[in-house]
């Protein structure tokens, strides 16, 4: 009575929790409610009031706990942020919805795959006998090997690439039924009918086929595991079940096998060794056959099952094979042939001839926690893959059933269909997490890799048909907004990579969309096309809400829209947009409540036939216009002198039109930079009311025939601020980094670990503080509280000729790099940046991107050696037109003219995948590196060497003579002297040794003069011809040799040779003469000879 009171008092209390739970969920949904409904109505909402994704997915989570999951609590909230005013239940946040159309589970069905069934492998064996057929597999993770043992008594084992590296026979006349491999000894053991198996798979030449057997054994043997305990050397457990439901631990030590090898003299093939000289224990604890046995380290214990439906599964310690005392008991109908243990869900599904898999609690076998129904033949093999919690389960008829061990939902179903009636049956198969890839074994071997593994088809990623021309990341929603040449808008779901909606022709008919932006709260967005129509759509439906429509005077594409920009109205229901156009006309266009089309209400002047060649700064007047509703850039008039316009004429053949922007508005600050086809770098500044031109190239303003127009291009434009709070974060992250630098004792390895960005920014900035801890403790507090003061903001640039550079507002230039790619000089394409400017992205026209870290380099006094490019990787073939950076999930978004839009880790530049692709993204950190099908370039890491670190090897180079020092060296007199000099002169008068001096390395680069040359060949024709310089004379070398030897031992002999010979050595004597250079002999001088 008291349990059942217990009972009835804990279920009550688990009532009155959840219908609490529920109470403060409705006022959660009230308050997120009523707050979008102001956001929408354009009520101005604190950024620590505004309830976002995260912070309500957190508040879920402190409501209901951690059944609640991610994907169904985002699809309430987006159905939340689209319709307000829509009627909610409490069940859909546990992804139980009203609508039996859910667009995810449409996707989910055919294109995410499990398993890639098309890219199935085979491997015949070579060398097995007539109708042998694979028995048993298994996996040697930590050697990366993978072991195979056929009936017949083939043992096989594979290396990494699935090349065989050794093999043996077994000539044994019963069949082999399991494998396994013995840590402790480093062989491979295998059971027969009979017989223990135990083979040295290192061995080579004749000892290869050396292998020992241990027999006689009581019953038939039927299955084999060896228990890894790591705290035991030299020898190995090994767990075997046979026919007669008994369970044996044999005891096999490194002295049973070594001391009988060393014994024996001459290797023989095979050795027998009897079982009763080996430590062995077994008890009954099934009565019928045990048909898998497995030992489960994180349970420590084992497990056995049997076809004997009372004591089907068996979960118990290795002590209770020595005792007789109860175990765990596990029954189910008709028995299990196998299972296996999911250690993160922590339950053991089973499997049997009842067709159906059980999920049960190790603790609990009574009753499973669940039942997973749908196969129609016995199942005969159940694996599971740990990382992505799935379960594979196998039937007799060879049809695979994957299922999510988390939802108890099947993901895929797929039959092996090869072979004819005698290759019906799979005997064998393992997960391969090394590789990911589900192995199986009858026949043959078949390999079914993971469709993440590999890439789905041959052709190369796309996420439209067409070129893409934008793309934008809503953070708020966790979305991606893409759109192609081809016009259609599609919008994506970052986490999972699955589409969420699209819209085909969203400005009519064949008309393209050029740009787009979205807005501060995420639920607007606006899309530009080239004939200068504009429009605003709701983000979270895809329904227009207002629209600009074309002009009729309109040339074709002369109001073709390049950039928007949404604009902070002070009004409700108003929008400001601001617009970029292609003739370089920069306009503001406004949206009323009551009215669905938009008009240009302003215009920005242009500057340019006024800064060309004329003053650098021009000044600007206020309108005295008075408008009924206040827009953030005021109505302007240049104040231009009379004689300047006059001054200035503009070259027709000179392309000086605006082609990208971006504004500033904060802190005091209210900015236009305009970035033009010529590389003119244009300020507007509202608060001093002046138009400044920042930097114009030289011969900017000329043209050249001999040179691209395009040169001087600039293609990309943006500001570098700091907002406050992230100063005064970031000053603290370096106070609390040189902290922990004075409290450790020395630098630690990061070798084999994978940073985040912000991780690496944080090392770099405590290195620098690391360097400045040597200035006296006073100056140490100014500059802190200094760096936390916002900073002026810096404009960054991005070229045509593939530099990268950096500007105040003043037009200093700070910082002027080439990025480090494959090859240089690259044009730039996009530039981006987070919202604490940490880092700093850019895509070039090859597809590659560069990641910089910036964010000691923004502090004053912007030191050139504090900009640090971090990483380069290719993402794509073709150009990139839009690079984006995801700062909570420390992810990058590429989007190419290819047509596709792929994912990338920032830390590593590893590949996630792409949109559109037929499985949903796995954004977790994995070793498993991957490349899409069009790139084969692997990421370049740029490390920088430490300053703290020290060269302690240091490279000796071999001495060579330096005639330089050695005429400096040497004295006159020694120089004047016709007759050589005595040892003792040259050892203290001539210093020899010292002249030595290391190689000099050529400083000049070799000039090519003449490329392909037809007359050599296709090959060698091709190739460049360098000219190398000649060497300098060879004449002023002092006489080193046998020849100065015999001139040195006695001058007489010389005279008394034929005529030519002394003509020759006098004309050769004038000429060292001539060059102060005498007739040395250093042989003779450092070991002298006596005259015989």
């Amino acid at each position: 009575m008291e349990t059942r009171d217990e009972k009835r008092a804990s279920i009550t209390l688990e009532i009155n929790n959840f219908k609490a739970a529920l109470v403060d969920f409705n006022k959660l949904v009230e308050h997120t409610t009523a707050q979008k409904k102001d956001e929408r109505a354009g009520l101005f909402i604190p950024k620590e009031e505004a309830i976002d994704y995260d912070k309500f997915y957190t508040t879920v989570l402190q409501i209901f706990g951690p059944e609640v999951k991610n994907q169904d609590v985002k699809c309430f909230y987006r159905k939340l942020c689209n319709n307000p005013d829509a009627s909610f239940d409490w069940c859909e946040i546990f992804g139980y919805f009203s609508s039996d159309e859910d667009p995810f589970s449409m996707q989910m069905d055919e294109e995410n795959l499990v398993f890639l069934v098309s890219r199935k492998q085979r491997i015949v064996i070579s060398g097995s006998r007539r109708r042998d057929v694979i028995k048993c597999i298994m996996k040697v993770p930590q050697l990366d090997l993978l072991i195979t043992a056929s009936q017949k008594g083939l043992i096989t084992v594979f290396n990494s690439q699935m090349r065989i590296q050794n093999s043996t026979n077994v000539t044994d006349t019963s069949w082999i039924t399991g494998c396994d491999y013995l840590i402790q000894l480093k062989r491979v053991v295998a059971t027969t009918e009979r017989t223990i198996i135990i083979w040295d798979y290192k061995a080579q030449g004749s000892s290869q086929e050396h292998y020992f057997v241990i027999k006689p054994m009581d019953h038939c043997l039927l299955c084999v595991c060896v228990v890894p305990l790591p705290d035991q050397l030299c020898r190995d457990d090994i767990l075997l079940g046979d026919d007669g439901g008994f369970v044996n631990r044999f005891t096999v030590n490194s002295d049973d096998i070594g001391l009988k090898q060393a014994k024996t003299k001459k290797k023989l093939q095979t050795q027998v060794l009897d079982s009763k000289n080996f430590k062995s224990v077994k008890r009954k604890l099934h009565n019928d056959w045990v048909m898998k046995i497995r030992y489960i380290p994180a349970l420590k214990c084992f497990g056995s099952c049997s076809l004997d439906s009372a004591h089907s599964l068996v979960l118990e310690s290795l002590k209770r094979l020595e005792d007789n005392l109860p175990v765990r008991e596990f029954a189910m109908p008709r028995g299990a042939n196998t299972f296996c243990y999911c250690i993160k869900a922590n339950v053991i599904v089973t499997g049997g001839d009842d067709k159906v898999l059980r999920l049960w609690h190790p603790n609990i076998s009574t009753k499973p926690v669940g039942k997973l129904v749908g196969h129609m033949f016995s199942i005969t093999e159940i694996v599971n893959n740990e990382k992505e919690q799935h379960v594979i389960s196998l039937s007799s008829a060879k049809v695979f059933r994957v299922w999510d061990i988390q939802t108890l939902s099947v993901l895929q179903v797929f039959h092996d269909s090869q072979g004819g009636p005698g290759d019906m049956q799979i005997y064998s198969m393992i997960y391969d997490a090394n590789h990911g890839m589900l192995i199986t074994g009858s026949s043959v071997i078949d390999m079914y890799p993971l469709t993440r593994m590999v890439q789905d088809t041959k052709q190369v990623p796309h996420s439209h048909e067409r070129e893409i021309n934008v793309m934008l990341y809503n953070r708020y929603f966790h979305q991606v907004l893409t759109i192609c040449s081809e016009s259609v808008i599609k919008v994506w779901e970052l986490e999972s990579g699955l589409q969420i909606y699209q819209i085909v022709d969203p400005h009519g008919f064949n008309i393209e969309l050029t740009c787009a932006t979205i807005d501060e709260s995420g639920y607007l967005f606006a899309t530009g096309a080239y004939n200068g129509t504009l429009k605003i759509w709701d983000f979270g439906s895809g329904q227009e809400m207002k629209m600009l429509p074309e002009g009729k005077d309109w040339a074709e594409d002369e109001h073709g829209l390049l950039r928007l920009f949404f604009l902070k109205a002070q009004v409700k229901q108003q929008y400001l947009i601001l617009a970029l156009e292609h003739n370089g006309t920069v306009r503001m266009i406004q949206g009323k409540e009551d009215d669905i089309l938009l008009v240009v209400i302003w215009e920005l002047p242009d500057a340019m036939p006024y800064l060309h060649h004329g003053s650098r700064i021009i000044h600007m007047k206020m309108s005295a216009k008075e408008r009924a509703m206040a827009i953030p850039f005021p109505d302007i008039e240049l104040i231009v002198q009379k004689n300047s316009s006059q001054q200035t004429k503009n070259n027709p053949a000179v392309a000086n039109a605006v082609n990208c922007i971006d504004l500033f508005q904060a802190d005091g600050y209210n900015l236009i930079v305009c970035g033009t086809t010529n590389g003119v770098i244009i300020l507007w500044n509202f608060i001093t009311a002046t138009v400044k031109e920042i930097y114009h190239p030289e011969d900017c303003f000329s043209s050249d025939p001999n040179l691209d127009p395009k040169h001087f291009r600039i293609n990309d434009i943006l500001f570098l601020f700091r907002p406050p709070d992230c100063a005064r974060r970031t000053s603290q992250d370096s106070i609390c980094s040189s902290t922990q630098c004075d409290s450790s004792k020395g630098p630690q390895s990061s070798k084999g670990s994978r940073l985040s960005i912000h991780d690496m920014e944080a090392k770099g900035e405590q290195a620098d503080m690391a360097g400045g801890e040597q200035q006296p403790g006073s100056r140490k507090q100014p500059t802190v509280a200094s760096s936390a003061e916002p900073q002026p903001p810096i404009v960054v640039t991005a070229h045509e000729d593939g530099h990268l550079r950096l500007w105040n507002l003043e037009g200093k230039l700070l910082k002027d790099t080439l990025p480090f790619t494959k090859h240089s000089a690259i044009s730039l394409t996009s530039l981006y940046t987070d919202s604490c400017c940490r880092i700093l992205l850019a895509g070039n026209v090859e597809g590659h991107v560069i990641l910089c870290s910036i964010s000691s380099f923004l502090e004053p006094p912007h030191d050139e050696k504090k900009f640090k490019q971090l990483l380069s990787w290719k993402a794509h073939s073709l150009e990139i037109i839009q690079v984006i950076y995801v700062e909570d999930k420390q992810l990058v978004l590429t989007a190419s003219i290819d047509g596709s839009v792929r994912l990338w880790h920032s830390s590593s530049g590893h590949y996630c995948g792409y949109f559109g692709q037929r499985r949903m993204f796995d954004l977790t950190q994995t070793s498993d590196f991957i490349l899409p099908c069009d790139v084969n370039e692997y990421p370049i890491e740029i490390k920088e060497e430490s300053k703290f670190t020290e060269k302690k090897q240091k490279y000796e180079y071999p001495l060579i003579f330096d005639r330089e020092r050695w005429r400096k060296m040497s004295s006159m007199s020694l120089l004047f002297k016709r007759t050589p000099p005595k040892p003792f002169e040259v050892q203290h008068d001539f210093k020899f040794f010292k002249s030595l001096s290391s190689p000099k390395n050529r400083r000049y680069a070799l000039e090519g003069f003449m490329t392909e040359n037809r007359e050599a060949g296709v090959v060698f024709g091709s190739l460049p011809i360098y000219r190398v310089p000649s060497p300098t004379s060879l004449r002023f070398l002092p006489l080193i040799g046998s020849d100065a030897q015999r001139d040195s031992i006695d001058s007489a002999p010389a005279g008394r040779k034929k005529g030519g010979h002394v003509q020759h050595e006098k004309a050769r004597r004038r000429s060292l003469k001539r060059n102060l250079v005498p007739q040395i002999n250093l042989a003779a001088s450092f070991f002298p000879t006596s005259l015989k």
